[in-house]
């Protein structure tokens, strides 16, 4: 426990010192995009990437305008091994991007732990067709270490980092888990999870806090299990409802 938990810390403040500049690039751009009233949408096409995009809508003191991507097709729910095939399959990406009818001049997050596979990269490479801004979070060394022949990776062989107009590096070493365990061949302990939440939570509050200096209150989720959540929440459903596919 005390080993995963300064490795945790450890990246994080990795992250702290050499991604600042980026996240506050990111949260730029999202206040921007935040400030013509526009909802801007989270994609984490993989496994437990999906939970990104599940990280930072609908939730406790999280921006409104933040829309999830949730395909049925990669999420853990509709079958673990299908989620994996279905991820590493060329075209679903742009199906899903059809799916949520996202067009030029939106704002996409892709968030993907390695940010090789083929749902991360068609989506993308169809943002950049669409004229659509991108921000991604992956991680850049754990891309450059896949081998370019590695049966996850998009056909084409790209990068994520390499596709979007901000990249975030989340600093997930090789395989995700850290932790050498005595007698174990394999290690445990995956941190992409924390890694990709504390950067996303980063970026949307940096973006908040832009838009607060601006005297520009952008509306914020209240737990609707704290008293008054449901009466606060209740004032901009209506302007919500309808845009955001899965509210």
């Amino acid at each position: 426990m005390n080993n995963y938990f300064n490795h945790i810390v450890g990246v994080l403040e990795n992250i702290m010192k050499s991604e600042k500049h980026n996240i506050e690039q990111a949260a730029q751009l999202l206040a921007d995009h935040i400030k013509k009233d526009k909802i801007f949408y989270i994609y984490g096409p993989g496994g437990h990437s999906n939970l990104a995009s599940q990280e930072v809508f609908f939730r406790a003191g999280g921006l409104m305008h933040a829309s999830a991507i949730l395909d049925e097709g990669t999420l853990l729910s509709s079958g673990a091994l299908r989620s994996m095939t279905m991820e590493r399959t060329p075209g679903y990406g742009k199906i899903v991007m059809d799916d949520y009818q996202l067009k030029s001049e939106d704002l996409l997050i892709i968030v993907n732990a390695y940010g090789i596979n083929s749902a991360t990269i068609d989506a993308a490479l169809e943002a950049n067709k669409r004229n659509i801004k991108t921000i991604s979070v992956s991680s850049i060394g754990h891309a450059k270490d896949t081998p370019k022949e590695h049966p996850a990776r998009h056909p084409s062989q790209k990068n994520l980092h390499d596709l979007s107009d901000v990249s975030v590096d989340s600093k997930v070493e090789v395989g995700d888990a850290v932790l050498e365990i005595e007698g174990l061949e394999q290690k445990v302990g995956a941190i992409s999870t924390f890694t990709n939440a504390f950067i996303l939570n980063s970026i949307c509050n940096e973006a908040t806090n832009i838009l607060a200096k601006q005297n520009i209150q952008p509306p914020i989720w209240k737990s609707g299990n704290a008293t008054g959540g449901d009466e606060w929440n209740s004032q901009f459903i209506n302007r919500f409802k309808g845009k955001i596919k899965n509210l």
